[in-house]
């Protein structure tokens, strides 16, 4: 098989790092599994924009400190308006960092990624952070999601019309997913079914041009619609 045919079904990766002997060996874990493979490789940013628009993959390995351009203005370029209108398919972006959530991670994660990992974790680790983010959710622990919601998030200016046309339900459950709840908690809270959650988180991602769950929190933050007591 060759071409779309030889990648049907299969999760497409990049990975941007400058260290080659980590690029080798993780898409080493990455090409054994059968759901999964490596269609490119960049040791910079400058080489990660123009891979990823050559490759057209589903996730993007986003390493942050790189000479030429760093992942952060990577992952910028990369969600660019005019980049996202010529996709076919929503593209994702993991971060990956040797420390915890620091300016430079939460940066990249305003910028449109989906979460970050610490180079540390374990080969299962990844490959189950690869597959959440494929299905739609993004990589980030509570204990992150706390950091980031402390970060100081530079206002946007008004409120989007988007946000008006949310539902007065919609609007609940977009507050309760900005100050970090599960589906299962703003079920509990709200005495809905988790399936109904997921209905309605589904519908204001959809409204609002969001990817997931952080970019809510991120939405929700930049245009002060939950205050300092929420976070």
């Amino acid at each position: 098989m060759t071409g779309a045919e030889e990648w049907a079904g299969t999760i497409r990766v990049v990975l941007v790092d400058d260290q080659e002997l980590f690029r080798e060996g993780v898409r080493v874990i990455i090409d054994a599994q059968p759901d999964m493979g490596v269609v490119g490789m960049a040791r910079d940013g400058v080489e990660a924009v123009a891979t990823v628009d050559g490759t057209d993959p589903d996730i993007v390995l986003m390493d942050i400190r790189m000479p030429e351009m760093d992942g952060v203005e990577a992952t910028r370029q990369l969600f660019a308006p005019e980049r996202v209108a010529r996709r076919e398919r929503p593209l994702r972006v993991v971060v990956l960092t040797t420390f915890n959530l620091d300016d430079r991670a939460a940066t990249a994660i305003r910028h449109g990624a989906s979460g970050f990992l610490l180079k540390d974790v374990t080969p299962a680790q990844l490959l189950e952070a690869i597959r959440t983010v494929h299905s739609g959710n993004a990589v980030l622990s509570p204990a992150d999601l706390g950091a980031l919601l402390t970060t100081r998030f530079p206002v946007r200016g008004p409120v989007p019309e988007a946000y008006l046309t949310l539902t007065d339900r919609e609007r609940e459950i977009f507050a309760e997913v900005a100050r970090g709840l599960s589906n299962q908690e703003i079920a509990a809270r709200g005495f809905l079914g988790e399936s109904t959650v997921k209905t309605h988180v589904g519908a204001v991602l959809r409204k609002l041009g969001l990817r997931d769950r952080v970019q809510i929190v991120v939405f929700a933050h930049e245009h002060r619609l939950v205050g300092p007591r929420d976070a």
